[in-house]
């Protein structure tokens, strides 16, 4: 699979880390509670078909970038920096 880092263009998928599905941008609030903490930290829906998830290009820039991608067919439909991702 590739990635296209907004930053350094087309690269392998290897040299990032996927963090999870675009429910990683949406963080509790620091006073939300445990329940809120657990079921962020510890519980992931697993989506079938086009989602977005949050990566980070280690091997490379170090950007954290949310992509686009298909599940099934792992076809990457898209790539932007997460510091400009309208939420």
């Amino acid at each position: 699979m590739r990635i296209t880092c907004p930053i350094c263009g087309e690269r392998d998928s290897r040299e990032f880390s996927c963090q999870g599905a675009d429910v990683a941008l949406r963080r509790p609030d620091p006073d939300a509670g445990v329940e809120a903490w657990d079921d962020y930290v510890h519980l992931r829906d697993n989506p079938a078909g086009e989602t977005r998830e949050l990566w980070h290009h280690g091997a490379g820039c170090s950007s954290w970038i949310v992509v686009t991608r298909n599940t099934i067919t792992h076809a990457v439909l898209g790539a932007e920096l997460a510091s400009e991702v309208k939420r």
